[in-house]
C-alpha cells in the first residue's frame, strides 16, 4: 500500500516543503530511508519504530521504503519523525485510508515514548507550507504557539502520538492554536531601558537620535565610564517599534538559529546582539559545516554592538564590510548556499587609545603619539567609511552626572521624533527606491533624494577637500545631512544640516591629531 504525507525542511531562514512517501509490501521486514538524508535522519527509523511500540500500535512486519521528496536535496534534522509516522500508520490502516492528508503539514521530532519533541526553525517551516497551499500544520507543543503567528493556515499543537492518530481518525479532534497579535503590539514598546538615565552627554544623544532616524551606523568614541554602553543598549528603545513583517523575519532567524527564548513565540522588540571581541569569524558572520545564522543575522532589524572595536581581530571586523553593504550573508558550502538577511544598525564603541585617556582633561595619557595612531589604525579605513557617525563623548564633571538633567527626555519621546522623520523619509522616497531608511540609499538614490541648496554644496566642497574625505566618505555625510533635514521636515538639505553632519565624522577630522 502507497501513502503519502508531508513535511518541510530547512535551508538557511527558508523552509521547502517535503513529500513523506511510504510503501508497503509483502516480503522479509524491513525498513529503508531513502532521499538524500543525513545522519539525524536517518536515526528516524528506530525512533519511529520504538515511538510505535510505546504508544501502543503494531509496528508493520513488511517491507517498507520511505522516500523524502524531493530526492537530490539535502535532508537535515530530526523534523521528519512525525510525518514518516503518519505516512506508515495511513498505508498500513491505523490511521484510516480514507483520511485525506493532502493538506497536511507535519513536523516534529519523536522520542522514544512518543511523545513529540520541538525542533528549530518551525516558523521557517510554517510560513513555507502556507505558501505551497497547505491548510493545516501540525506542530509540537513547544512550538505550536510559535508556529500560529503565521496568518492563514490553521495550526495543531501534538503532544504525542496518540494525540495524533486520534485527531487524524476523527476521534479525538484537536483544538486549533492561536497568537495573540494585541498582545504583540502592547509588548512592541516595552523596553527597560531608557534614555532618561543617561546623564550628559547631549551631543552623543543627539548622534544617536540622528542615527535611528536615518538608520546610520554609529561608532562612540571616549574615554571609560563616558557612557558608551549605556547609550548603544539604550538604542533599540529609541527606534520605530518593530512591524509585524520584521518580527516574523527576525523571529524566523532566532528560531533557526535555536535561541528564540522559552515561552517566546514571536519577538516584539528589536534584537540588541552585544558579542564579546574575541568571537570568531564564523560566529559573527554565520557559518559551519550546516550554515547557521551569525550574530550579524541575529541582529537582524535591531542592534549590534561592537565594544571595544580596536580588539576584536582585524579579519573578524573586516568581514562586516560587506554585510553592512548588502545587508545579506550568501554561505557557500560543499552541499549548497544559503543567505541570510542581517540589516542591522552597527554600533561601535572605543578608547581613544589604548589606555583610554587620551585628551582626558584630568587623567594622563601614558601612550605615546605613535601608539595612539597604531591603536586607532587597526580599525581599517575601508571599515571606517562605512560607519556614518563617528562622535567622541567627553568625560562628565561632577555636576553633570551628580545633578538633575532638566532636557533630559524619555526615550519614548526621542522615538516619536524618529518615527516621524522615518515617515517623513518614506513619503518622499515613495516606492522610487527599495530603501526603507536614508542609510541605505544608493548612489542613484542620493542624487535624487540628497540635494543641498548651494550655500550648502559650498560648505560641502570646502570640507571634501580639507578632510581629503573618500566618494564613500562623502555620499555618508549627505546622507546623514539628508537625516537632519528629515528630523527638521526640511525637503531641501541646508548648510546647518551639512556642517552638523560633517561634525558627526570625528575620524575624519581627526581630531587628535
Amino acid at each position: 500500500m502507497l501513502s503519502a504525507t508531508y513535511s518541510a525542511g530547512l535551508c538557511g531562514i527558508d523552509g521547502f516543503p517535503v513529500t513523506v512517501e511510504c510503501n508497503q509490501k509483502n516480503g522479509l521486514s524491513g525498513f529503508e530511508l531513502v532521499g538524500l538524508p543525513d545522519l539525524a535522519v536517518k536515526e528516524a527509523k528506530e525512533r519511529v519504530r520504538t515511538a510505535c511500540y510505546n504508544s501502543g500500535y503494531p509496528f508493520p512486519h513488511s517491507r517498507i521504503t520511505v522516500n523524502l521528496a524531493p530526492a537530490d536535496r539535502k535532508k537535515e534534522g530530526s523534523a521528519f519523525d512525525i510525518a514518516i509516522l503518519t505516512a506508515i500508520f495511513h498505508s498500513d490502516g491505523i490511521i484510516r485510508r480514507n483520511v485525506d492528508l493532502s493538506g497536511k503539514c507535519m513536523v516534529g521530532e519523536l522520542s522514544l515514548s512518543g511523545e513529540v519533541r520541538g525542533v528549530r526553525g518551525i516558523l521557517c517551516m510554517c510560513v513555507a507550507a502556507k505558501e505551497n497551499g497547505f491548510t493545516e500544520f501540525y506542530a509540537p507543543e513547544a512550538n505550536a504557539v510559535e508556529a500560529a503567528a503565521v496568518e492563514g493556515i490553521t495550526v495543531y499543537s501534538v503532544r504525542n502520538v496518540r494525540e495524533l492518530v486520534a485527531h487524524l481518525n476523527g476521534e479525538a479532534p484537536l483544538t486549533p492554536v492561536h497568537t495573540d497579535r494585541t498582545a504583540f503590539f502592547k509588548a512592541s514598546n516595552q523596553y527597560s531601558a531608557d534614555f532618561i538615565d543617561v546623564r550628559g552627554q547631549a551631543m552623543a544623544k543627539r548622534a544617536m537620535e540622528i542615527a535611528a532616524a536615518g538608520g546610520h551606523n554609529i561608532l562612540l568614541i571616549g574615554p571609560p565610564g563616558t557612557g558608551k554602553s549605556m547609550l548603544a543598549k539604550r538604542l533599540p528603545s529609541i527606534l520605530p517599534p518593530l512591524s509585524f513583517a520584521e518580527a516574523i523575519e527576525t523571529t524566523k532567524i532566532h528560531s533557526v538559529a535555536g535561541v528564540l527564548p522559552d515561552g517566546v513565540s514571536l519577538l516584539s522588540v528589536r534584537p540588541f546582539r552585544a558579542p564579546h571581541h574575541t568571537m570568531s569569524t564564523v560566529s559573527l558572520v554565520g557559518g559551519g559545516i550546516n550554515p547557521l545564522p551569525g550574530e550579524v543575522s541575529l541582529a537582524d532589524n535591531g542592534v549590534l554592538f561592537l565594544d571595544e572595536l580596536p580588539e576584536f581581530p582585524k579579519q573578524v571586523t573586516d568581514a562586516l564590510r560587506q554585510p553592512l553593504e548588502d545587508r545579506r550573508v550568501t554561505i557557500t558550502r560543499a552541499n549548497g548556499r544559503v543567505t541570510f538577511p542581517c540589516s542591522f544598525m552597527l554600533v561601535g564603541a572605543m578608547n581613544p587609545c589604548r589606555c583610554g585617556y587620551f585628551g582626558h582633561p584630568s587623567r594622563k595619557c601614558t601612550c605615546k603619539p605613535e601608539d595612539v595612531k597604531r591603536y586607532i589604525s587597526r580599525i581599517s579605513g575601508p571599515m571606517l567609511d562605512r560607519i556614518d557617525i563617528q562622535i567622541e563623548l567627553p568625560s562628565l564633571t561632577y555636576d553633570e552626572i551628580s545633578a538633575p538633567d532638566a532636557h533630559a527626555e524619555h526615550s519614548e519621546t526621542i522615538r516619536a521624533r524618529v518615527t516621524v522623520a522615518r515617515e517623513f523619509a518614506r513619503q518622499r522616497m515613495n516606492g522610487k527606491t527599495n530603501a526603507f531608511c536614508n542609510a541605505q540609499l544608493d548612489a542613484a538614490g542620493i542624487h535624487e533624494f540628497c540635494n543641498p541648496d548651494p550655500e550648502a554644496s559650498a560648505l560641502l566642497k570646502a570640507a571634501y577637500d580639507r578632510m581629503g574625505l573618500s566618494a564613500r566618505g562623502y555620499d555618508r555625510i549627505l546622507r546623514v545631512a539628508r537625516t537632519i533635514a528629515d528630523l527638521d521636515s526640511s525637503e531641501l538639505i541646508r548648510a546647518p544640516h551639512i556642517a552638523e553632519a560633517i561634525q558627526l565624522r570625528s575620524l575624519d577630522r581627526k581630531y587628535w591629531g
